[in-house]
C-alpha cells in the first residue's frame, strides 16, 4: 500500500521555503557549486538544505551525473507544485505594495513584436501617465505557437495574442481568454513611394511587386495568394517573411516593397511609421485579439489597473474599426 504523508509532523514543519528556493537554484545551475556562488552561500550549506528536503519528502531529488546534478521525478514533481506557490506568495507581495502605494509594483505582459508596436503602446502610455512608477517588463513571446507558456511557467501576468483559430478542446481549461477587439489586416507601403499615391490600386497592378509577409502559412498570406489565385494572376513575390514590426517598416520605408500590416497599428502609428495603407482590401476575415490570464490566479491590483488601461485602448480601436464600416 502507498504510505500515508503525515503532513502536519513531518512536512508541514520540516518543508521550508528556503530550501525550495535553494533546490531551484541547483537545478538552474546543475550544481552544488554554482548554486552556492549565485546564493552566497558555502556548498556544504547548500547540500545540507538538499539533505533536508529529501529528508521531509523522504525520496531522492536529485541524481548526480558527469554533466552535473540532474532533479529526479519526484523534484520535477515538487518544483512544479513550489513554482506556484512562490508566484501566489510573489503576488501577494506585490498586492501588498499596492495597497501600500497603488502607484507602485509591477506589470509583466508577453506578447508578440507586432501587438507590442501595436495596442500595447498607448495602452502602456496611458497607464505610465497614472501610475509613473510601476515597472513595466514587455517579453517577446511567439503566441502563435497557442502554448501561453509564459503564463504557465508564471513568467508573464497576461498574455497579449493574435488568435488566428479557436484553441482545441483542452488547450484553454485554465486560461481566462477576453476578447479585446477584432484586427483587420491592410497592405501598407512607404508613403513617399510610388504605391501610395496611388487613388486606386487594384490586385493585378500589384503583380510584379515586391512583398513582405509575417510568416510562412499565416493568415494574412494565404489570404494574399487565394486574392491573386482566384483573378488568375501568377503568386506574389514575396522577398521577406518576418515578425519583426521593425524590419518591416524600415524595409518598407526604404525600398519599394508592400506588407501586410494590422490596421491598428497604421492608426496608433501614423505619425511615425512612415507607412500608408493602401485602397485596397485584402479578403480575409479579421482576427480576434485577445487579453489571456490564467485561471485561479490572483492578479496584482497593479495588474488589474493595467488591464483597466488595456480595455480602455481596445474600445477606442474597436469604435475606429465600426465607424469605417
Amino acid at each position: 500500500m502507498p504510505r500515508a504523508v503525515d503532513w502536519g509532523s513531518r512536512i508541514g514543519r520540516r518543508l521550508r521555503l528556503r530550501d525550495l528556493h535553494i533546490l531551484f537554484a541547483v537545478v538552474q545551475h546543475g550544481s552544488m557549486t554554482g548554486a552556492g556562488a549565485h546564493l552566497n552561500m558555502s556548498q556544504s550549506a547548500v547540500s545540507q538544505a538538499i539533505a533536508t528536503l529529501e529528508h521531509a519528502l523522504d525520496v531522492r531529488l536529485l541524481d548526480r551525473t558527469r554533466r552535473g546534478v540532474q532533479p529526479t521525478i519526484y523534484a520535477d514533481a515538487i518544483m512544479r507544485r513550489a513554482r506556484v506557490a512562490f508566484d501566489e506568495l510573489r503576488s501577494g507581495v506585490k498586492e501588498i505594495e499596492f495597497l501600500i502605494d497603488p502607484a507602485a509594483g509591477q506589470v509583466r505582459i508577453a506578447c508578440s513584436d507586432m501587438l507590442a508596436g501595436g495596442i500595447l503602446s498607448p495602452a502602456i502610455d496611458r497607464f505610465f501617465r497614472r501610475y509613473p512608477r510601476v515597472a513595466i517588463e514587455v517579453i517577446q513571446s511567439n503566441a502563435f505557437t497557442r502554448e501561453f507558456s509564459e503564463l504557465r511557467e508564471r513568467k508573464a501576468d497576461l498574455v497579449l495574442s493574435i488568435l488566428s483559430a479557436p484553441l482545441e478542446a483542452g488547450m484553454a481549461d485554465d486560461l481566462n481568454i477576453e476578447f479585446l477587439f477584432e484586427e483587420r489586416m491592410c497592405l501598407a507601403a512607404s508613403a513617399r513611394g510610388p504605391w501610395a499615391r496611388r487613388r486606386k490600386v487594384q490586385f493585378d497592378d500589384l503583380r510584379d511587386a515586391d512583398w513582405i509577409t509575417p510568416f510562412s502559412g499565416a493568415s494574412a498570406e494565404k489570404a494574399l495568394f487565394e486574392a491573386f489565385s482566384i483573378r488568375g494572376l501568377p503568386p506574389p513575390r514575396v522577398v521577406v517573411r518576418t515578425m519583426s514590426g521593425h524590419l518591416r517598416n524600415f524595409l518598407s520605408v526604404h525600398h519599394p516593397f508592400i506588407a501586410l500590416v494590422p490596421r491598428s497599428f497604421l492608426k496608433i502609428n501614423k505619425d511615425i511609421a512612415g507607412l500608408r495603407m493602401l485602397p485596397i482590401e485584402l479578403p480575409m476575415r479579421p482576427l480576434p485579439v485577445a487579453m489571456i490570464t490564467l485561471k485561479n490566479r490572483t492578479l496584482s491590483g497593479t495588474v488589474e489597473q493595467f488591464v483597466v488601461c488595456m480595455r480602455d485602448v481596445a474600445k477606442s480601436i474597436g469604435r475606429d474599426e465600426d465607424s469605417r464600416r
